[in-house]
């Protein structure tokens, strides 16, 4: 690659990631009784608990539940971003990116 080849490729990088960065991931649990919306930063924008899913006595599996929905949205996000690097150097791995 030259120069402004590289220069394309780093372009096309930072504009993908800024859209990535702004998209919105779903993680959920619980047959959708817990819902976690993340951006493509990994913060965590919006958590909604389904109030007729659980009672006082249900506090524990609530806290299970939180917690796995907020890694499926933190993986989602993940991947999403490894699609995006290897869509964009084309499989080659570049040191630093991600």
């Amino acid at each position: 690659m030259n120069m402004r080849e590289i220069q394309k490729v780093q372009q096309r990088l930072m504009k993908m990631q800024e859209e990535l960065e702004a998209t919105q991931f779903t993680g959920t649990a619980g047959g959708g009784a817990v819902t976690i919306s993340m951006s493509g930063k990994y913060e965590i924008s919006a958590v909604e608990i389904d109030p007729e899913a659980f009672s006082a006595e249900d506090i524990e599996e609530l806290e299970v539940m939180v917690k796995a929905a907020a890694k499926d949205a933190f993986d989602k996000v993940t991947e999403a971003q490894q699609k995006l690097l290897s869509g964009a150097t084309g499989g080659m791995k570049i040191p630093g990116l991600f």
